[in-house]
């Protein structure tokens, strides 16, 4: 697995030296989530270094393989975070990152308005919605410069979910566990449809364990229909074919 000594190790392997205060954040995290997850269901992974692994390294992979810009100000908004992931770790990378969080789990939204308190992290507000209703608020939609989603549903509803979001010229940045080239075709007429192009499929594994991982990334080209996201359900109980 990563013991945090590693974890540093790896990041300054692409570049990033952590400061001590960005050790001392990533610590805390790991701290809190242990101790939240005893009140509510937040994550299986809790050994130390799993979560160092599985949830730190592996959230913030979009920026080893440079996919957001570290000096600028862009804006990245996290589609069903759960835990944080990936955006808080990244975050924690690049503080001026952006950062807007969705999740439907009003709990959930309770930890990480804590954690985000805790690590002293500013620039970061959460939402308590579905995506879907989110995707269709004017607030929102295509207002930002990246979206991002974890291991939340099969690419073709994600793409729904997320897309609409995105800014014309932005992108969304799918991390997944096994991608398979199925998931990949099964999304294209999906992806097209709401106005967007396949621009990178990254593969690459986790360190010691060797598992696999798959990055998606795709352009939003032209502004998404009106009638997309459709009304909160939908997208996973009939995905765009």
């Amino acid at each position: 697995m990563m013991t945090p000594e590693q974890f540093k190790k790896a990041l300054a392997e692409n570049g990033i030296l952590l400061s001590e205060e960005q050790e001392r954040q990533f610590s805390s995290y790991f701290r809190l989530l242990v101790e939240w997850n005893e009140k509510m269901n937040l994550t299986a992974i809790t050994e130390q270094e799993e979560v160092y692994l599985k949830h730190f390294y592996d959230s913030v992979a979009p920026v080893l393989f440079q996919l957001l810009p570290k000096d600028k100000e862009v804006t990245l908004v996290d589609v069903g975070a759960g835990a944080g992931f990936p955006s808080l770790p990244m975050k924690i990378l690049y503080p001026n990152l952006q950062v807007t969080i969705v999740d439907s789990l009003n709990k959930r939204i309770t930890f990480l308005q804590e954690l985000t308190k805790e690590l002293g992290l500013t620039g970061v507000q959460f939402f308590h919605d579905r995506a879907e209703t989110f995707g269709q608020n004017p607030e929102f939609r295509g207002q930002f410069d990246f979206v991002t989603a974890r291991a939340v549903a099969r690419l073709n509803v994600l793409v729904e979910l997320c897309l609409p979001l995105a800014k014309k010229g932005g992108k969304f940045i799918a991390l997944k566990a096994s991608q398979s080239e199925e998931e990949v075709n099964e999304a294209k007429h999906a992806i097209a449809l709401l106005g967007g192009k396949l621009t990178q499929e990254l593969a690459y594994e986790l360190p010691k364990t060797g598992d696999e991982r798959h990055i998606v990334v795709i352009e939003k080209t032209k502004e998404t229909p009106k009638k997309y996201p459709r009304k909160p359900g939908t997208p996973n109980k009939s995905p765009l074919k």
